[in-house]
């Protein structure tokens, strides 16, 4: 998004006749964006044999995936629904893989019936899908390393205390498993969680993925996850994508020639692929100065956008209608009937109401963590394509809420 004669672009489609056409409040999707980062990060890896698969819980509309399956990359899923949604979006069944957490068997039956890869994260699916399937149907098994490569306690997932993966230290516990079972593990995998910083951390985890390698020789792959940080301010830092795409595929065809066979070399990110390609655009329904704040209350709230809420998320947010208005401090809230703010004492051009403000990197579990909370609709979504609009996803309606309920006589 760019200010370009005192009014906002993206791919030259003017923000505030987009937001007109469309109503408030809209998710939009830059698609050239999501093709920038995806086209970055493939050419950082310079192992020959490399997959990326995109992890669709971070947007899941399907024209998203298609787009992603058009770029060549693979689907990271964690749940049968979203297996469906790949499968209808076009993915090959073995180009998808199926890492959910505490689900129960039945679900991975159905993943098999699929045709998906397994991606098994405990000990008591691994033990129940071996005396089921045996050597019949190949896995991949999710360890926890026990590290911490960045983010905080609801971001990261590698750390001791996570529900994610098999503990390291239970490897001779998961080696007897496969071998009474005769299961044909092809792959391994870990995810230390969002927001990677420290890369000589990380790529202590993969050492440790290359020692728990040694122990399968029907190897195919080795996910290494994602987490990659994305910048969420001017001055943010995020993960150094080049120098991790360096250390990675030179230890990477390290291992292989001592494993004696060239493996795939994969990642699953989400975020870094999605989030600054979306942004959210709201409409100020009123600006209220009590004594000692001034609140700017939007036409949205945490039933759209929680991450703020949620996970004490930061997104920049700008004076779409008013960019050169001089700034004053705002606290900017929902209609949602919660203490749904989503940002304290921000520096934003003057607020009039009315006005549209743009939230940015809302690409990324905005719409998809979103909900009918106080019975409110969930907004439309928009995709920027080549210099064209597309609605993507219609805005919901009253009779969108009542679809499922049954309307009992008593």
């Amino acid at each position: 998004m760019r200010l370009n004669n005192d009014k906002y672009e993206i791919d030259n489609i003017d923000i505030l006749e987009l937001c007109g056409k469309y109503e408030t409040p809209l998710y939009v999707y830059d698609t050239a964006r999501m093709k920038e980062q995806f086209d970055k990060l493939m050419k950082s890896i310079s192992y020959r044999n490399h997959k990326i698969n995109f992890a669709c819980k971070a947007l899941t509309n399907i024209n998203i995936l298609k787009l992603f399956k058009s770029f060549g990359a693979g689907l990271d899923t964690v749940s049968i629904q979203e297996v469906m949604l790949g499968l209808r979006a076009g993915f090959a069944p073995q180009d998808i893989i199926y890492t959910p957490n505490c689900v129960s068997l039945d679900e991975y039956k159905m993943a098999v019936e699929a045709g998906v890869k397994i991606n098994i994260d405990n000990i008591s699916i691994l033990e129940q899908f071996g005396h089921l399937y045996g050597d019949s149907y190949p896995v991949c098994i999710r360890f926890n390393p026990h590290i911490m490569a960045g983010g905080h306690g609801k971001i990261s997932v590698g750390h001791i205390d996570s529900k994610f993966g098999i503990s390291i230290y239970q490897m001779p516990l998961v080696e007897r498993m496969v071998k009474a079972n005769s299961m044909v593990v092809e792959g391994i995998h870990m995810h230390t969680g969002s927001d990677i910083l420290d890369i000589d951390v990380f790529m202590q985890g993969a050492d440790i993925l290359y020692s728990v390698a040694k122990n399968f020789p029907q190897l195919k792959y080795i996910d290494f996850g994602s987490g990659f940080k994305v910048a969420y301010k001017a001055d943010d830092i995020s993960t150094d994508i080049d120098y991790l795409g360096e250390q990675i595929s030179q230890s990477f065809a390290n291992f292989c020639k001592e494993y004696g066979k060239d493996l795939t070399l994969m990642f699953e990110p989400g975020k870094y692929l999605v989030s600054d390609a979306g942004y959210f655009f709201v409409k100020v329904n009123v600006v209220k100065q009590t004594t000692s704040t001034i609140f700017a209350g939007v036409d949205s709230g945490m039933n759209h956008l929680i991450r703020p809420m949620f996970y004490d998320a930061w997104h920049e947010i700008e004076n779409i209608s008013h960019p050169l208005n001089k700034p004053r401090i705002y606290s900017i809230v929902g209609y949602i009937c919660e203490t749904d703010t989503f940002a304290y004492d921000r520096k934003i051009p003057e607020i009039t109401e009315g006005d549209i403000l743009c939230f940015r990197n809302a690409g990324a579990y905005c719409f998809t963590m979103s909900s009918n909370y106080n019975s409110r609709f969930r907004p439309a979504e928009v995709m920027l394509h080549e210099g064209k609009d597309y609605l993507i996803r219609e805005r919901e309606t009253f009779e969108d809420l009542l679809k499922n309920q049954i309307d009992v006589r008593f």
